[in-house]
């Protein structure tokens, strides 16, 4: 008769920790308990004919075996053959052996009863833990009987044990417990328990995160555990990163996407799951689940923050059924839709993709229409936010229609309907409005029918009039939307904008406002620099209003590094350097041009900037404005006094010297400067437009080449200009220019030069064995406009290329 107190979960052997449980009296097993085939204690005893004893299912097997392999039905124990294989029930050994088992039960169950606290050895805890493991899964009705021991409480106790195998097999049992039993599973979930077990999917050890995820997946089976697994914080953010984990356990990662399938039946859990960018669930709740339902997760749609890839993924799964939504729901319903669709169409991608599910209609609809079927103004403004970043897209609006008669968005009524809709309502739909009309402006296919609309609209001084609005977004969207316009509309902006009741004080102030750059800056300082450079009265209003002054330093503080820089600083100075340089194109008809010029020392800002690297268009613009100020160097040149000539030198001319005077500029024959005069041998501006001759960019070549050529002029001494280009080593890459002919007007400009260098007997020689310079000029000479012809034609005769006596062309004017 066996004695192990646990044999009846171990028959094959006696259990090594059965010594622990030795003191606890348990009734032993009896022989006639034991199935001789099995050696386990029978579930259900039967007899054969001969009297001998079997478990049901043990008998049935031997039976099957003999018949498969042809032998005599013969009795496993006596060897004697049977006559048939009926099988007669042993109810009383039966119901012995079931009374044997609920003591039996009993008394293990109030041992593992003893074993179970944190305080006991590791081992006597694991070995009542495997006890209860074997109680349920051998026999799974006798869930019940753990609950009613009240040990499933003792179980999560012993969790707390600093014991990992204890703890590990602890969330084991525990899943065994309540596998297919709710009754154990709320138990279990008293209390803090389920936050406990979250606790451990967090755990550095994969093992106890694995059990810890199966269980939490056992407990989710239960719609209202699920909503109490939600309610813990971090659960859900932990189960999306293991679902998604590369490095998790592939089980593991499966029992995780598992659970979080299961706690989907609650909508707490899917818009958790949504805000840590699992969004499949919520978007499937749109698409499937019930009106109410549908409007709630639009809802909650509408309020994530949501990143590119994610808008894309919203607006190629959901887009078309808020569209929809928008279209035919009811206000909320609309309202949920419309706010869904401004946070997804704000990606270029997902725009486009709304685009084609055909939003812009309806759109357009809502923005326009009135009466009983209109929304209310804060919902016109999140159609009004939609539209813009639609237009912000990039998409070809020209063809895609918005209006029963097949209107586009650039449609001059269209247009008109958006600019009448600016005006007539308030400073978050206007400004959301103005950035549509920015939108549509920032492209080249679609700004001249937005200008040609604006212009038949009469709309220009209201939009100019945004400039001194308090709103600064609505300022700033205004200020962009001018900016598009300048350069097909400057002189009527100009207008608009000078005078006594223009907003040309609003637009310096707005330039030069802040410490770092802001986005509307750059705009402002670019649409202030669009107007027309030659507007005599917007320079002479500016010039009052102490506007370049202001400039000046702006663009000292940038170069002296006082001014943050960020993506806007390029544009910004850009826009200020071209604001400044439009005092240099007044300056023979303003002599307060002049002065302030010269007080402001002009001409070396414009120098120095001519070293802006990476700055093109500053160099390009400073080059331009020395070319300016240096045209105006002749008029302002302070020629020498002469003596006057004696009686005698009146009478006898062969007694006259001619006077001799020194420190005067060789090419303007007076004193001369780069402050008073703008003269471009002072200051090292020469030697600096020399070096742009070799810039990448042509319009800079240009404007640099157009500087120098004003040394060079008919009023001048070209001979010592020539000379002053040959000290400053400027020859050489003139004729490169000319060779490279990257531009008609390049190469017009250095025809003209290279003309006026070739009157030195000394160039031109030397120019006549460069097959190259020769093949450049005659290339001019033959394919040039008249004038260039012209000039390509007296070049050619000063290298010999072409005789004097040529009469091809009248005498060349200078």
């Amino acid at each position: 008769m066996a004695d192990s107190w646990d044999g009846s979960f171990d028959h094959g052997s006696q259990s090594d920790d059965s010594h622990l449980f030795d003191r606890f009296h348990i009734e032993p097993i009896y022989d006639a308990f034991i199935c001789p085939l099995t050696k386990q204690v029978m579930r259900d005893p039967v007899s054969l004919e001969n009297g001998q004893t079997f478990d049901r299912e043990a008998i049935e097997k031997w039976f099957k075996e003999c018949k498969e392999s042809g032998r005599k039905l013969i009795c496993p124990i006596t060897l004697t053959e049977l006559r048939t294989t009926d099988l007669n029930p042993s109810i009383a050994l039966r119901n012995t052996i079931e009374e044997w088992n609920a003591r039996n039960e009993a008394a293990q169950l109030d041992m593992a009863r003893r074993s179970l606290y944190v305080g006991n050895a590791e081992t006597e805890i694991l070995q009542a833990l495997k006890f209860i493991q074997h109680l349920c899964q051998n026999n799974p009705s006798t869930r019940h009987v753990v609950r009613n021991a009240e040990l499933i409480p003792m179980i999560v106790d012993v969790l707390k044990s600093s014991s990992r195998r204890v703890r590990c097999k602890a969330l084991e049992i525990l899943r065994v417990v309540v596998e297919e039993d709710d009754d154990n599973k709320e138990i279990l979930a008293e209390g803090d328990t389920v936050r406990t077990i979250v606790k451990f999917l967090s755990h550095e050890q994969s093992k106890e995160r694995e059990e810890a995820t199966y269980l939490l997946y056992e407990l989710s089976k239960s719609e209202t555990l699920s909503e109490k697994i939600g309610s813990v914080n971090g659960a859900i953010l932990i189960l999306v990163g293991m679902a998604s984990s590369k490095s998790e356990n592939v089980l593991t990662v499966e029992k995780a996407d598992k659970t979080l399938k299961n706690l989907e039946k609650c909508e707490n859990n899917v818009k958790q799951m949504a805000d840590y960018g699992k969004l499949q669930p919520l978007l499937t709740l749109i698409l499937e689940g019930p009106p109410e339902t549908k409007l709630s997760m639009a809802v909650y749609l509408g309020e994530l923050v949501l990143n590119n890839d994610m808008k894309l993924f919203v607006a190629k799964t959901v887009g078309s059924s808020l569209i929809n939504l928008m279209r035919v729901g009811n206000m909320p319903s609309r309202e949920a839709a419309l706010k869904a669709l401004n946070q997804i169409s704000s990606f270029e991608a997902s725009a486009k993709v709304l685009i084609e599910a055909g939003i812009l209609l309806p759109l357009v609809k809502d923005l326009f229409t009135v009466g009983a079927q209109q929304l209310p103004i804060r919902l016109k403004e999140v159609s009004a936010t939609i539209l813009a970043n639609i237009v912000n897209s990039g998409s070809d609006f020209e063809s895609i229609p918005v209006g029963p008669d097949h209107q586009t968005l650039v449609s001059e009524d269209i247009v008109h309907n958006l600019l009448h809709l600016i005006s007539n309502t308030g400073p978050q739909i206007e400004c959301q409005l103005i950035q549509v009309l920015v939108g549509l402006t920032s492209s080249l296919a679609t700004v001249l029918s937005v200008v040609s609309a604006v212009k038949s609209s009469g709309a220009t001084i209201s939009l100019v009039q945004f400039i001194e609005v308090p709103q600064k977004d609505l300022r700033a969207a205004s200020v962009k939307l001018l900016k598009n316009l300048s350069p097909h509309m400057g002189q009527e902006l100009a207008e608009c904008i000078r005078g006594p009741s223009g907003q040309l004080g609003g637009l310096v102030k707005i330039i030069t406002e802040n410490i770092s750059i802001t986005e509307e800056q750059a705009a402002a300082a670019g649409l202030l620099a669009d107007l027309p450079e030659r507007d005599m009265g917007l320079t002479r209003q500016m010039l009052d209003e102490g506007a370049f002054q202001l400039v000046i330093s702006r663009v000292a503080r940038i170069r002296q590094g006082e001014t943050r820089g960020n993506r806007f600083m390029t544009p910004y100075l850009e826009g200020l350097v071209r604001v400044l340089a439009r005092i240099t194109f007044v300056l023979a008809d303003e002599p307060d041009a002049v002065a302030f010029c010269q007080e402001q020392n002009l001409a070396s800002v414009f120098t120095e900037l001519l070293q802006a690297a990476g700055l093109d268009n500053v160099q390009m613009v400073s080059a331009i404005a020395l070319e300016n100020l240096s045209h105006e160097c002749k008029n302002l040149t302070r020629l020498p006094e002469l003596p006057s000539p004696g009686l005698c030198v009146s009478i006898f001319q062969c007694f006259s010297k001619k006077p001799v005077t020194t420190g005067l500029c060789r090419v303007h024959r007076g004193t001369c400067s780069l402050k008073e005069t703008f003269c471009l041998l002072e200051g090292q501006a020469l030697e600096k437009l020399v070096a742009n001759l070799d810039h990448t960019n042509e319009k800079v070549v240009e404007a640099s080449l157009a500087a120098m050529s004003t040394l060079l002029e008919d009023e001048l001494d070209i001979e010592n200009g020539v000379s002053v280009l040959c000290e400053a080593e400027a020859i050489r890459p003139i004729l490169d220019v000319l060779i490279e002919k990257r531009t008609e007007t390049l190469m017009r400009r250095a025809v003209w030069v290279v003309e006026r260098l070739l009157r030195t007997d000394d160039i031109a020689y030397e120019v006549s064995g460069d097959p190259n310079v020769s093949t450049a000029l005659v290339d001019a000479f033959q394919h040039g406009d008249y004038r260039t012809r012209q000039i390509a034609e007296h070049a050619l005769k000063h290298v010999d290329k072409i005789p004097n006596f040529s009469g091809i062309f009248p005498n060349l004017g200078q």
